[in-house]
């Protein structure tokens, strides 16, 4: 009996550890991005942790979209791109590198947001087939270096992907079909663009700030 009532308040202290684990980000502090009020936005070349080559191309075309609507002028995609290759800027590591100061004379952009992807297409796990993008963002303000904002975001096909019926080979070959159609249409693209709406767009929680475009410039972020 002693044993069984040892082995239940295991039990309970590992859910209790489990919960404390879940539980909620704390506020991000906002104060900064208070300060300086950004309404110009640059969004840099994404930098690739993943060994997939599209994948700087895929996320940075979806990034422009949810801080447009978030309120902010953000500087086209093409005009970006062109003015770095224009400058000799041939990688997005290269970009990232560039001091604020200067990207806040080239371009007139109150804040520069750098992404980074790490996770990008689809991945093939024994009887599984995943696509999956992960992303990380920070913004910084161009006028005073300080740090605005970061956060990140993931989008996966397992998050609704449901398992086949017909037994073990026929998972693996889904599986197999999966990754194989995945990976030669691309499929981490529109998933990219989830990621990033997840990332990016407002009002959310720790998210990003509505802009001064938007009808809910200078509310407070969400509490939950």
């Amino acid at each position: 009996m002693n044993a069984k009532r040892a082995f239940l308040w295991v039990c309970v202290a590992g859910l209790m550890v489990l919960g404390g684990c879940a539980t909620k980000a704390p506020p991000h502090d906002y104060s900064a991005w208070m300060k300086a009020k950004p309404a110009t936005l640059l969004v840099m070349p994404p930098v690739n942790d993943s060994p997939d080559i599209k994948a700087t191309s895929s996320v940075w075309s979806h990034a422009t979209q949810p801080l447009s609507e978030a309120g902010y002028y953000v500087l086209p995609v093409t005009l970006v791109d062109e003015t770095f290759r224009q400058n000799g800027v041939q990688t997005a590591s290269d970009a990232h590198d560039i001091p604020y100061t200067k990207l806040r004379d080239v371009f007139g952009a109150d804040a520069a947001v750098y992404i980074r992807v790490k996770r990008y297409g689809t991945s093939y796990a024994v009887v599984s087939s995943e696509t999956r993008v992960d992303v990380e963002a920070r913004i910084v303000d161009l006028r005073s270096g300080a740090l605005l904002w970061q956060g990140q975001a993931f989008a996966s096909s397992a998050e609704q992907q449901q398992q086949s019926q017909g037994g073990l080979v026929g998972l693996l070959v889904t599986a197999v079909v999966k990754q194989i159609i995945g990976t030669a249409t691309d499929a981490a693209y529109n998933y990219a663009g989830i990621a990033n709406a997840r990332m990016l767009a407002a009002p959310r929680y720790n998210g990003v700030l509505a802009g001064p475009r938007s009808p809910l410039y200078g509310q407070p972020p969400p509490s939950q």
